[in-house]
């Protein structure tokens, strides 16, 4: 086999990588020993070969190279290496083409490494975000039900047939503000209390319907809260606010009556 077809062909890369049959294995061990031309281009092969191995390779995290070193000098210790029969002169070839393949080898483990840890780290980041996700859709459905229902009270509001009613505030609290909206047609009424001045923890608003000089219940009034539904009392004579305890009460304190409206 001439110098040529082994340069052309590309022979001395395949023998690199310890891809020839065993005889041409040999017969090219055999050549290169005899020729120093073609061992000094085997030697800037096997060179460049390194150098691409390394230009390439991924760089994993020194904390991560240092533990997959300290675990092959581990299993260094543990390994027996048998007697092999390896001709002198063929030594440096075999030591080139190992260190190539060791070298190739430890670069592809630390990089496998690395990129099996950063892809576990964005699984965990996908399913955070999934999770996030979730639960922004859930706030979204609970925003839109409750724009719904907004939509729909002004749209009550705004019904030809509903009466607005102002309740100022007395002496005791005089700038207090509450606007009942009452229809008669479908017997409802909305409050909107966001002018009732905030109040003690241990107290609340409540709305009463005078009825033939008694007081009914329609339901308990949060301060500074927008269109919330009370009972309807059929002929109501007129609309009153007191302040209770909190959770309300049975029965009015009229001291603590703050607001009144006439029907």
């Amino acid at each position: 086999m001439d110098k040529k077809k082994i340069l052309d062909d590309g022979i001395l890369e395949q023998y690199l990588l310890g891809e020839l049959p065993k005889e041409q294995e040999i017969l090219i061990q055999n050549i290169l020993d005899k020729d120093e031309d073609l061992k000094s281009k085997f030697n800037e092969i096997e060179e460049e070969f390194e150098r691409i191995a390394f230009e390439n390779a991924i760089k994993p995290p020194e904390k991560v190279k240092k533990a997959l070193t300290s675990e092959l000098e581990s299993s260094k210790e543990n390994i027996t290496i048998s007697n092999i029969n390896v001709p002198q002169k063929r030594n440096t070839l075999y030591s080139g083409r190992l260190a190539v393949a060791a070298s190739m080898a430890a670069i592809f483990a630390l990089s496998s490494f690395w990129l099996y840890n950063r892809w576990q780290a964005s699984e965990q980041n996908l399913n955070s975000l999934q999770e996030q996700t979730i639960a922004l859709q859930e706030r979204l459905m609970l925003l839109e039900q409750n724009i719904e229902v907004t939509t729909q009270r002004y749209m009550t509001i705004n019904n030809r047939n509903v009466i607005p009613l102002l309740l100022k505030g007395n002496q005791i609290l005089p700038e207090s503000r509450a606007v009942a909206y009452v229809n008669h047609e479908t017997k409802s009424v909305l409050v909107n209390s966001q002018g009732l001045p905030p109040l003690e923890e241990d107290k609340t608003y409540q709305m009463w319907a005078d009825v033939d000089g008694v007081m009914i219940n329609m339901g308990l009034l949060p301060a500074d809260s927008d269109l919330i539904p009370v009972k309807y009392i059929d002929k109501a004579e007129s609309f009153n606010i007191t302040i209770e305890p909190a959770g309300g009460n049975d029965h009015p304190t009229v001291e603590n009556l703050i607001s009144n409206v006439l029907l």
